[in-house]
């Protein structure tokens, strides 16, 4: 897995992540696991979706 997310990129997913995250406990709802993809994208560095339609916001 090569790093194809950059600063920016990673500093959005974080805060949309905990955004949708606090929104589901807000709500009390299942929703909010969907935050578990922004986060672990972020900390991971790597988004399969960005490696299908070949985009990389990481510096080489």
């Amino acid at each position: 897995m090569t790093k194809n997310v950059g600063g920016f990129d990673k500093i959005f997913r974080i805060i949309l992540g905990l955004a949708v995250g606090a929104w589901g406990i807000y709500a009390q709802n299942w929703w909010g696991l969907l935050a578990i993809i922004p986060l672990g994208t972020a900390l991971m560095g790597f988004c399969p979706i960005w490696t299908l339609i070949k985009v990389n916001t990481a510096k080489e």
